[in-house]
């Protein structure tokens, strides 16, 4: 099995040969090839196994945290169904979302709505889908329950994270003096504050900061409750998790091993909850494409892929990602040799600003080989656009029963 020899790979110490190893490891399998065959480039490879061990990863290391899948991070079938399987809860932001996980049978008591700003026909829709809990960080939004029986409301904090790649504080989430203010207008509304939710910011790979949120927070909790006289039993610490894509993080293991010591006194008092979404996708897809052109420009080479940032590498451009691109041709072998030179890799549309790296070194490429992206699960096909037309690229689930269908977003292929 793929899974079994991968796990003999983490041993390898140079995230750039490991992810390499990897994607030859894959590349190789007689799924790929055949998945290659029938569906040619661009063509994502989706493994929802490796969504089952990263879940499994996380449980582990956290083990008193109830995890609730942020489907915005890859909203796909075979995902929903693993994670659903192992007993994850799931994180929404709009009704399609919700309707997806109803497709599978989700039970609403396993799906919070954390989008801070809602439309009150979508709380209308969630209510009646039976989803109770949500989040807000106004007053505008905290007044769009004001009729709404047995919901729980979160409060979203704002800690700031310069460090990360996306500080989502600067756009949600209030400080310390307005969540006071908006848990006493609840009271005033007969509206039920559960607890605070807080998002450290993507990627950040600093546990010591998240330490630090969830240490606020509680104080934070217990001020309210002596000031106020009421009772919290929830805190959400978000998401967030990094993921290695051209430099190492820590490993899910070491990051949890800083905010555990935190977290567990309270789990017996409080429902922890956190919304993992990238750390449980990313390594679970790859993306392979085909070189469509060559040129030889004032900067040197330039290699034209039948994908680009307004495909599937669109997290370069919205989530500052910069994957590995390697040609297939060497994987397995050595890299780097005399023949290899500096090149940009640009995407097929007709903008300039389609362009997915530059000073890549890569081997002498002709039209139709191939190159091969590990760890593009997150961020990817969902951001994705039609811009020129083109196809959003297809998603190849390995492990799964063959179809007939024509190449779709979602298309399987069986394990061979």
């Amino acid at each position: 099995m793929i899974s079994a020899t991968r796990r003999g790979l983490r041993a390898i110490r140079s995230l750039r040969e490991r992810r390499r190893a990897e994607t030859d490891l894959l590349l190789r399998s007689d799924v790929a090839r055949a998945a290659l065959a029938v569906h040619g480039t661009p063509l994502l490879l989706l493994d929802p196994e490796r969504v089952r061990e990263q879940y499994r990863r996380l449980r582990t290391a956290l083990p008193f945290v109830r995890f609730h899948y942020a489907v915005k991070a890859l909203s796909h079938d075979a995902v929903i169904s693993v994670l659903a399987d192992e007993g994850s809860a799931f994180d929404v932001a709009t009704g399609d979302e919700l309707a997806l996980l109803q497709r599978h049978g989700v039970r609403p008591d396993r799906v919070i709505h954390t989008h801070p700003i809602k439309k009150p026909a979508e709380i209308a829709d969630a209510l009646a889908a039976g989803v109770t809990t949500f989040v807000v960080d106004n007053e505008t939004e905290l007044e769009k329950f004001r009729d709404c029986a047995d919901v729980r409301l979160l409060v979203r904090l704002a800690y700031r994270s310069p460090h990360a790649k996306s500080d989502l504080s600067s756009k949600f989430g209030v400080g310390p003096f307005e969540a006071a203010r908006l848990v006493a207008l609840a009271q005033d509304l007969g509206i039920r504050i559960a607890g605070f939710s807080f998002h450290t910011g993507s990627q950040l790979d600093d546990p010591a900061r998240v330490a630090s949120a969830i240490t606020d927070t509680l104080t934070l909790m217990e001020q309210l409750e002596a000031t106020l006289g009421v009772r919290f039993d929830t805190l959400d610490i978000g998401g967030g998790f990094p993921v290695a894509y051209d430099t190492d993080v820590r490993s899910i293991e070491e990051f949890a091993s800083v905010i555990r010591p935190v977290l567990g006194p309270h789990r017996h008092r409080l429902d922890i909850i956190a919304e993992p979404g990238r750390i449980l996708v990313a390594e679970a897809m790859t993306l392979v494409t085909s070189v469509v052109g060559v040129a030889e420009r004032p900067d040197g080479r330039w290699y034209h892929l039948d994908d680009g940032v307004y495909g599937a590498y669109s997290n370069v451009v919205a989530e500052d990602v910069h994957p590995f691109v390697f040609a297939t041709k060497e994987l397995g072998g050595q890299e780097g040799g005399a023949t290899h030179r500096w090149a940009t890799i640009a995407g097929p549309t007709c903008d300039s600003a389609d362009v997915v790296a530059r000073e890549v070194l890569l081997p002498d490429l002709r039209v139709g080989d191939l190159l091969a992206s590990p760890a593009m699960g997150a961020y990817t096909v969902v951001t994705a656009t039609r811009f020129n037309g083109r196809a959003v690229t297809p998603v190849a689930v390995l492990g799964q029963a063959p179809t007939t269908a024509p190449v779709a977003t979602e298309q399987v292929l069986a394990e061979a």
